[in-house]
């Protein structure tokens, strides 16, 4: 609002002072590029991020296969396997544990601790695990659809900061010129003090 209310200042007035059209120009160039480059710059960092996200779920769909595996037993709560992924373990860490085998891709048998598909888990319950084309367990394919979603965040949050950044220079900038204005003040009234109330004075 207060952007928007410096464009008044271009209006013709015997009290203007240079400053304040200065000031206008300032409130017009941060409205033009909250209004436009703000939006602009965010569009197109979302548009990179979504290319980098799309690429990288592209990427995950053909490393990345859906293999069966069947419940073995309950895994002991001290193990922990060597070759489930950091991301399984953050993606489901209240999840009972068990041990399971698996067949991978390539043809090779597995074995291993993993997350239970259900509770409780049964030995010989059948489900079904990520893993790569050599048998290691690894999350689950970043979904296209939520990859759109974070490329719109981050694109998002790239017009916000662009957006407060140009709203903070052009503060600093008004606040600068009240700074320049009451400096001048103080040297008029200094130089017209000695004077104020004389008849006469000025004259």
């Amino acid at each position: 609002m207060r952007t928007a209310m410096g464009v008044w200042r271009w209006r013709r007035n015997p009290l203007r002072r240079p400053t304040d059209l200065f000031e206008a120009w300032v409130a017009f160039a941060a409205l033009v590029c909250v209004l436009v480059v703000a939006p602009a710059i965010g569009w197109v960092a979302g548009l990179r991020v979504d290319g980098t996200l799309q690429q990288a779920a592209h990427e995950q769909r053909q490393e990345r296969h859906l293999v069966p595996a069947v419940v073995l037993r309950p895994a002991p709560e001290s193990t922990t396997t060597a070759d489930a992924s950091a991301d399984t373990q953050r993606t489901a860490p209240h999840r009972t544990q068990i041990v399971a085998s698996w067949t991978a891709p390539d043809g090779s048998s597995h074995e291993g601790t993993v997350p239970a598909a259900e509770e409780p888990p049964r030995p010989g319950e059948r489900f079904r695990i990520w893993t790569d084309a050599g048998g290691r367990v690894v999350g689950q394919p970043l979904d296209p659809s939520a990859a759109v979603f974070h490329a719109g965040m981050a694109g998002l949050a790239a017009a916000i900061c662009v957006a407060t950044l140009v709203e903070t220079v052009r503060r600093l900038v008004v606040r600068r010129l009240m700074h320049r204005r009451y400096i001048r003040l103080d040297r008029a009234w200094a130089a017209a003090g000695p004077d104020w109330g004389r008849a006469g004075a000025g004259s």
